[in-house]
């Protein structure tokens, strides 16, 4: 896998204002673009945690006029998407606020390609599929995770195909997010480790992609560092400004190396086992990581042992085999003390659902910059190892 400097590399990130209070420059960034009137997109969930009042009453104290939409799933259907664009028709606005996880925020992004380039969001499936310019997107992300706030991915369910679709185009890159690490205090502790994992999966994939480079490389490396040394002891103790601070930043530096790094099969499978079970996102990766690290190990052998040593691993004097095996054995003992133990048989999946997801699974973007080339049966195989 080359890095060689004389590779021409496109990076594209957001605005970010990271720090606690950040959210509370929606208004002026809502002013700054011209608002009229703003979709502020979110879910039940989040908004009985009180974020979307929060937010909300900013919006207000500033004059700005809003309309909510909270008719999102923990995995975004394509018909919310579609609702959602009717909405923001209908009340003629012309800017959008999401908070919340990923799902708000992909959400959005969705509302946001229809609205400027309508048809349907299933047509956008794939990179570059986007024509016209999308209003201005805010973001204030709840989770610390998917980082959705910084990243040029939007992720979709097409429940008639029990399958979530990728579009990947930097049109959907927000124009701001404010990243504040007060918002992920009401987390759960389940969607604490989930969030924390899929930080940490992004990081790992992003740093071993084909397509990764130097401008890549500093923030994974960065993220894979902040959230090993963090991650435990933060679901442990959700009280902690410091410890979700930093798992905050994690995820956000995890975010800009995949958004430009793209993946690789974890999150290639994991949206297919996401999409045909309507599964978390975070757990899925969880359930996928250590089998797709022992599959991918020997087509990116140095990068895996940079890793190693990046989550505090002592690597010296040992072979490739011994690092992969300690690597392994870290990936195993941190998702084990966040609560994250779970195998594919025991949240649903059975041997005759494989060739299906398989066959979903490589179809997925995310497979074209893994670092082993993959057909459907080495996906299969990878999958029954993790049953």
């Amino acid at each position: 896998m080359s890095n060689d400097l004389s590779n021409l590399r496109k990076f594209v990130a957001p605005e970010v204002i990271f720090g606690s209070g950040a959210r509370k420059s929606v208004a002026n960034y809502a002013k700054t673009f011209g608002a009229r009137k703003v979709l502020l997109v979110s879910d039940p969930g989040v908004e009985a945690a009180g974020w979307v009042d929060d937010v909300s009453q900013t919006l207000g104290e500033a004059g700005i006029d809003h309309v909510t939409f909270t008719q999102v799933s923990p995995n975004p259907r394509s018909h919310e998407v579609m609702a959602g664009v009717d909405y923001y028709r209908e009340q003629g606005c012309n800017v959008i606020v999401a908070v919340g996880g990923g799902s708000p925020m992909d959400c959005a992004k969705g509302i946001g390609i229809v609205s400027a380039n309508g048809k349907h969001i299933l047509d956008y499936e794939g990179i570059d599929q986007i024509r016209s310019p999308i209003p201005p997107l805010i973001f204030i992300p709840t989770t610390a995770g998917t980082s959705a706030d910084v990243s040029q991915f939007a992720i979709i369910n097409d429940q008639s195909e029990r399958v979530k679709i990728s579009i990947v185009s930097k049109a959907v890159v927000p124009d701001v997010a404010l990243v504040d690490p007060d918002t992920t205090l009401t987390m759960d502790p389940f969607l604490r480790a989930c969030t924390g994992l899929d930080a940490l999966v992004h990081a790992i994939e992003a740093f071993v992609s084909t397509a990764s480079g130097p401008m890549t490389d500093m923030f994974a490396l960065d993220a894979i560092r902040l959230i090993n040394g963090n991650l435990e002891q933060q679901v442990a103790n959700p009280n902690d400004e410091r410890l979700r601070e930093q798992i905050m930043l994690g995820s956000m530096k995890a975010g800009l190396a995949f958004s430009n790094a793209i993946l690789g099969a974890v999150h290639a499978m994991s949206h297919s086992l996401g999409g045909f079970l309507d599964l978390p996102h975070g757990l899925c990766n969880s359930i996928l990581l250590e089998h797709v690290i022992n599959y991918n190990y020997s087509a990116a052998t140095d990068r895996f042992r940079i890793i190693a040593d990046t989550m505090g691993l002592d690597t010296r004097g040992l072979n490739s085999t011994e690092v992969k095996a300690r690597l392994l054995a870290r990936v195993v003992e941190l998702k084990q003390n966040i609560g994250l133990y779970q195998k594919l048989a025991e949240i649903g999946v059975r041997t005759a659902d494989i060739p299906t997801l398989s066959a979903k699974a490589v179809k997925d973007p995310c497979l074209l910059t893994n670092p082993r080339k993959s057909n459907r049966r080495d996906v299969e195989v990878v999958y029954e190892e993790a049953l």
